[in-house]
């Protein structure tokens, strides 16, 4: 679990500046691996510096983080 109020960005793993952003954080022993051997599908910068890997994918994390449930907004969209 993370504290939502410390997280700075949530982004996709693909993008080249992210795989180095990863290293670095795997350089300096601030990388946390919450796949659990699972693809990484996300990676959360957290405020303390911190790189976490995460396997749910950005926009369902973003969901999560803002408070905001996937299901209660497809329920909105339907009204």
């Amino acid at each position: 679990m993370l504290s939502a109020s410390k997280v700075v960005a949530i982004v996709s793993p693909e993008a080249a500046p992210v795989k180095r952003l990863v290293q670095n954080g795997r350089d300096r022993h601030m990388l946390v691996d919450a796949s659990c051997g699972r693809k990484t599908k996300s990676v959360i910068v957290m405020e303390s510096g911190h790189i976490v890997l995460s396997a749910i994918a950005p926009e369902t994390l973003a969901h999560r983080v803002s408070g905001t449930d996937m299901n209660e907004e497809e329920d909105e969209d339907e009204q």
